[in-house]
């Protein structure tokens, strides 16, 4: 039996929301065991008959039976909205609510209100990230935790309590009112680190999750079609998740090994995609609103209008990331800005930026620092320094792909040492 290792994950988050809908957010943990019954009996079936030919339908359609039959049992309302309570309630009316409320567009409608829920105001923002990424995504508390920096044991202790509070509820977010703007900052926070989980991930699976990218884009999506949703900061997530997806392509050889920007075959970048996010970033220009995620994509369209990769504007580039550490500083910026400017002024300049960087231990679970050291070490010709910082990157490859590529730049530097 072979199945999209991402199709359950995508199910899932949509499942999750339209039971929630029908038991009531009180009952989330009924929607998710529904959810998880569904997914089991796909495992069972499907190992014997085959995947069907829209194992998506076939799924949804099992966990809107799996709640039709506890709702025939149990006449308690579940839910909190007393209109649905009352067609829920009366067996004239169960099954055609129930087809109602999983059909495509109902099905969005309340994932959209399920991520606005999530962003209870009494959780503190990691937990409701947390939340996000738990129950719309798919995401398991390991990789919760990677996506906020944080221990696996933390980032399960962190959902069980925002679940406590969000079962507290009385129903689904409706979005409107004034409670919508700090809402919508989340959404948006929680959907970038989701598209930058599969884009830059740790999982063992693969480097590049294209799958975890696409959900991301297609949940900003959602966010665009409604009206108030549809922001310039919207645009501008959605640009900076455009440009940076057209270039997957070309993120990994024919072998499947992972290659650096300047590397990569930019014919193989996908214009379309290109085109579209230099669109959504014109369109988040209409306000007067500079948010991280107009810089951050304002950075991805210099690597995207480059015809090569030594026509790239680093200059450009470095004054972004200097705005860019105004507006959201982090040491993750701090590193994006110091190999630019490695790229634009040399590599002692960039090597001093990166020692210079306030909390770099941050970054040491990753081999990102160490990388990025050993090859601006390289490049300034310290052959022995740029080994010595690609055996730690080493030590902190989360994948195959990424443990490949750093083998792949040590042997270079190995051998411009022993010459």
């Amino acid at each position: 039996m072979e199945v999209d290792p991402h199709l359950f994950r995508h199910s899932a988050g949509r499942m999750v929301a339209a039971l929630t809908r029908i038991f009531g957010v009180h009952n989330m943990a009924l929607a998710e065991d529904v959810t998880q019954d569904a997914l089991c009996r796909a495992v069972e079936v499907w190992k014997f008959s085959g995947v069907p030919d829209n194992p998506s339908a076939w799924l949804m359609a099992t966990a809107k039976n799996r709640a039709l039959d506890i709702l025939r049992r149990d006449r308690t309302a579940r839910t909190s909205e007393p209109e649905l309570a009352r067609l829920i309630g009366s067996e004239w009316t169960l099954a055609t609510t129930l087809d109602e409320r999983f059909q495509p567009g109902a099905i969005r409608d309340d994932q959209l209100r399920m991520m606005f829920s999530c962003c209870q105001p009494r959780l503190p923002e990691e937990a409701q990230l947390a939340l996000v990424l738990n129950v719309l995504c798919g995401f398991g508390a390991a990789e919760v935790a990677s996506a906020l920096l944080t221990s696996e044991a933390a980032a399960a202790k962190r959902l069980t309590r925002a679940k406590k509070v969000l079962a507290s509820s009385k129903s689904l977010f409706e979005l409107e009112g004034e409670d919508l703007a700090p809402r919508l900052a989340v959404v948006q926070r929680a959907l970038y680190l989701l598209f930058n989980e599969g884009y830059q991930g740790a999982s063992p699976e693969s480097s590049i999750r294209v799958t975890l990218c696409h959900e991301a884009m297609n949940l900003a999506s959602m966010l665009l079609e409604h009206p108030s949703c549809a922001t310039p900061t919207t645009h501008a997530l959605l640009a900076l998740m455009s440009l940076h997806a057209a270039r997957m392509p070309a993120r990994m050889d024919e072998a499947g090994d992972l290659l650096s920007l300047i590397e990569q075959d930019r014919s193989r970048w996908d214009a379309r995609l290109a085109s579209e996010g230099l669109r959504w970033l014109a369109l988040s220009a209409s306000g007067d609103v500079l948010s991280e995620y107009h810089v951050e994509a304002a950075i991805a369209s210099v690597h995207a209008t480059a015809p090569t990769a030594e026509d790239t504007q680093w200059k450009d580039i470095v004054g972004l990331y200097d705005t860019l550490m105004i507006l959201r500083p982090s040491p993750a910026a701090a590193l994006g800005r110091a190999i630019a400017l490695g790229q634009a002024e040399g590599p002692e300049r960039g090597l001093e930026a990166l020692h210079a960087i306030e909390g770099r231990d941050r970054l040491e679970s990753s081999p990102f620092y160490a990388a990025a050291i050993a090859e601006l070490e390289l490049r300034r010709g310290y052959a022995a320094a740029a080994c010595a910082a690609f055996e730690l990157a080493l030590t902190r490859a989360r994948s195959p792909a990424e443990r490949t590529y750093l083998e792949r730049r040590a042997r270079i530097a190995l051998t411009a040492r022993d010459t």
